[in-house]
This record gives structure tokens, C-alpha cells and sequence, in this order.
């Protein structure tokens, strides 16, 4: 029968054979799962490494920094990588292994080298960058047309958020007194859950996507350990496909995020995305008073031409006039004196009809005038009328475009039967890619199933037929 030993005896031989085997320190690289910094200053962490499939851990430890040390480490860490030590992220770290009777086996941190972290983060970014690239998604947002006239926004920004409250204030104060018409779609803009949120509010945006003419992700200034919860493939990816323009205000004058870098425009910070959004429509509005102006320009232009001529008529009309009275004044004078006898009544006759034919003259003239008004005043109202003839034609254009955009519209397409097959994310247009065995994802106008393939048959030529 083997000797028998109490556990705490158990224990401290484990503890020495750590000792023994294992002295000195070790670097190890590990990703922090969880932190946690308890009232005397100590910090506890539990370290994990996971599978190269990125979902499944392989190794768990739990590790602490004394307090001394924490106070050394931590600011040496976050001014040379520029972002917090905190969950999520990969570092280097100086350990030595411990094994307590009570608290079992344990690493006792001294050293963090933050070149490693630097290194992993750049990576990782130029890793998303890279296959946004090689997926052909990176410019397809900036493709999109940036409507002229902004006024219906969606924004995904935390309703806690200073920047959304920066930014709402410049939109509803600007100095032009423009409206705009702002709906808040809630969501984390760090930790975490900002992944998850940021999604989530842009699929519910693509679900009311008619309501809205672009689309605004804004958050408060903060440090630059806050981009990286925006160096995200999935929502740089989720913007690249949306079906309106995506503007970003995330707040960091210098730094940019992979989100900005695939979004359709990018500022510094929210009020400088509500000033944008503002000068869009400042720029529409000149658009349309210079047509305005050149329209009552060439209105103007035509009705001094019409005038013009119909004063030249006139002053040609008028010496004409006097011309002929005068010539016939003297031809019946002079036919007056050489008659005797009745030359009394004749010249009565003849002033009389004199007078007859001077009216009938001024009559005429006075008629030609009141035609050649007549003709301005309708070309005047066809000109008119024309214009706003050519105004209403190119405002039913623009509708039905519109109307068009919207039935070309994936959702509406989704709602019509048809559905969109995915395998490992992406798009499948012929059953020739697919393989019995394979995990396929189909999207539906409400929702998504998965399934996998069992039977995979071709189209024969008669099928085709």
C-alpha cells in the first residue's frame, strides 16, 4: 500500500517541483480575457491562447501584478502603444511561475514589452485593410452618390454621447436655418459591445432604409486606445455594403480608423460632420438660386428685345403718318384752288374728310400697338410657362428615379422570393463552388437560415433547355 500524505503536504511537494523544474522567468505571449484592479492596487489577470481558428482556447492562466509594480507598468505600457492595458488585446509579458497550497499555480508578472502589442495591433489592421481589398468592398461606399439635399439623417452614436449632442447642436443651430430631420439609433461606441451595436444599428437602418438620406457614426472625443474598437472587420465590412453614403465623426484629429477609411466621407469629429452635412446643403441652395437667376436673366433679356422692337415699329410708324397727311393735305389744296365756284363747300368737304382720314390712321396705329402688347404679354406667360413646364418635368425624372433606386433595392429584392446563399461570407452564383458537406448560409428578407448540403446535382443540357 502506497505511503499515504495529507492534501497540504500534496501541495507543497507540487510547489517545490515547480520550483525546481521551472526557476528564473519566462517571456510568454498571451491575450488578456479578463482584468481586474482590486483597492490596494494589485492587478489580477486571466491569460488565455487561442486555436489558430481564433474561436477556442487552447491554455488558461491567471497572473497578478503587485501593486508596486502595476503602478510602473501600466502608464509605461499605455504611453508607448497609446492605448489602454485592458481586455482583448495581445501582449509580451516577463513571468515567473508560482504554485500556492491554497491558490494553486499562478504567474507573477514583472515585465510588459509594449513593442509587441505595437506590433500585433498593426497587424491585425493591416490584416482587415488587406482582405476588405482582396474582397473588392473597400471603395464601394465611396461609389455611392451623396444626395444634394441631406436632410433626413440616421445616426448610430451612444445617446449619452458628447460628440451626439455636439453634434446635434451644430445641425439645429447652423446659420442658414436649414432643417434637418435626426433619428438616434443607440449603440456602445467602445468596449466591448460597440461591435455588436454599431451592426445592429445599421441593420436597422437598412430595414427603414427609404427614410433616410445618409447615414452619420459619430462618438466624443477620447484617447486613441478608443480607435481600435472601430478597427473592426465586421463593421468596416457591414459599411462597405450598405445602400447609403456613411459619414464618420469618431473624434480623433489624427488617428484613423479601418471604419473611416471604408466609409464614404470621413471627419475629424462630430460637429465638424454636422458642419458638412450643413455646407451640402448650403452649396444645393446657391445651386438653385444661380438657376433661378439665370432664368429671370434670360426672361428679362427677351422681354427688352420684344420692346425694343415694338418702339422701333413705332418711331418708323409715326414720320410715315405724318408724311402722307401732309402729302395729301397738299394735293387737295392744291386741287381746291384751282376750282372756282364751290370752293367753299369743297374745302369744307375735304378738311371734313381730311379729319375722317386722320382718325381712321390714329385708330389703326393705336389697334397695331395694343396687337404688338398683346404679342409680348403671351410670349411673356408661354415663356413662363415653359419654364415651370421644364421645373415639373425634371422633378417627376428625379421621382422616378427614385423610384427606381428603390425597387433596385436588395431588401426589396429579398421581399420579392429571392434570397442570397453565402458560404463562409461569401455570395454563391453557381451550385459549381459548393460541395457536399458544405455549411451554407441563406439570407431571407426577414431573417437567415443554415444548412448544410448533402445532395449537389448540375443542370444537364436538357435541364437547360
Amino acid at each position: 500500500m502506497t505511503e499515504k500524505v495529507s492534501l497540504s503536504t500534496l501541495q507543497k511537494m507540487i510547489r517545490d517541483s515547480v520550483v525546481m523544474s521551472m526557476p528564473g522567468s519566462y517571456w510568454v505571449t498571451a491575450e488578456i480575457a479578463e482584468m481586474k484592479e482590486n483597492y490596494s492596487g494589485h492587478c489580477y489577470l486571466e491569460l488565455i491562447e487561442k486555436n489558430p481558428d481564433g474561436e477556442n482556447i487552447r491554455a488558461k492562466a491567471r497572473a497578478t501584478i503587485w501593486a508596486a509594480r502595476y503602478r510602473m507598468l501600466k502608464p509605461q505600457f499605455e504611453s508607448a502603444t497609446g492605448t489602454h492595458l485592458g481586455e482583448g488585446i495581445r501582449i509580451l509579458l516577463k513571468v515567473t511561475v508560482e504554485y500556492h497550497e491554497l491558490y494553486g499555480l499562478s504567474l507573477n508578472i514583472s515585465d510588459i514589452d509594449p513593442a509587441y502589442t505595437l506590433g500585433e495591433m498593426a497587424l491585425r489592421r493591416n490584416e482587415i485593410i488587406r482582405r476588405l481589398t482582396d474582397e473588392g468592398v473597400f471603395d464601394m461606399n465611396h461609389e455611392l452618390e451623396f444626395p444634394m439635399l441631406p436632410k433626413r439623417i440616421a445616426v448610430v452614436s451612444s445617446a449619452s454621447s458628447a460628440g451626439y449632442t455636439d453634434f446635434s447642436r451644430q445641425l439645429e443651430g447652423n446659420a442658414y436655418g436649414y432643417f434637418f430631420k435626426v433619428t438616434l439609433f443607440n449603440s456602445p461606441m467602445q468596449g466591448d459591445e460597440t461591435e455588436g451595436g454599431v451592426i445592429g444599428a445599421l441593420n436597422e437602418i437598412a430595414n427603414r432604409v427609404e427614410e433616410f438620406d445618409a447615414v452619420a457614426i459619430i462618438r466624443g472625443g477620447g484617447s486613441a486606445a478608443d480607435l481600435r474598437w472601430f478597427d473592426s472587420y465586421q463593421i468596416a465590412y457591414r459599411v462597405t455594403q450598405f445602400p447609403l453614403p456613411v459619414i464618420t465623426g469618431i473624434g480623433h484629429e489624427k488617428d484613423i480608423s479601418v471604419t473611416d477609411m471604408v466609409a464614404w466621407r470621413s471627419l475629424k469629429t462630430p460637429t465638424a460632420a454636422a458642419a458638412f452635412l450643413v455646407e451640402q446643403m448650403h452649396d444645393a441652395d446657391l445651386a438653385i438660386e444661380e438657376l433661378e437667376d439665370r432664368i429671370q436673366i434670360m426672361t428679362m433679356d427677351f422681354l427688352r428685345a420684344s420692346s425694343s422692337a415694338v418702339v422701333d415699329a413705332a418711331r418708323k410708324l409715326l414720320p410715315a403718318s405724318s408724311r402722307l397727311i401732309g402729302e395729301t393735305r397738299a394735293n387737295l389744296t392744291g386741287k381746291l384752288m384751282a376750282l372756282s365756284g364751290s370752293a367753299g363747300k369743297l374745302v369744307k368737304n375735304v378738311n371734313r374728310n381730311i379729319g375722317v382720314k386722320e382718325a381712321e390712321l390714329i385708330s389703326s396705329s393705336k389697334k397695331l400697338m395694343a396687337e404688338v402688347n398683346g404679342k409680348i404679354s403671351s410670349n411673356k406667360k408661354r415663356l413662363h410657362s415653359g419654364c415651370y413646364s421644364l421645373i415639373s418635368r425634371n422633378t417627376e425624372k428625379i421621382t422616378a428615379y427614385e423610384g427606381v433606386i428603390r425597387i433596385s433595392d436588395p431588401v426589396n429584392i429579398l421581399r420579392k422570393g429571392f434570397t442570397i446563399t453565402r458560404v463562409n461570407g461569401f455570395a454563391i452564383r453557381s451550385v459549381e463552388n459548393l460541395n457536399e458537406g458544405d455549411l451554407v448560409t441563406t439570407k431571407f428578407c426577414d431573417g437567415e437560415i443554415e444548412s448544410n448540403i448533402t445532395v449537389k446535382r448540375l443542370n444537364t443540357k436538357s435541364d437547360e433547355r
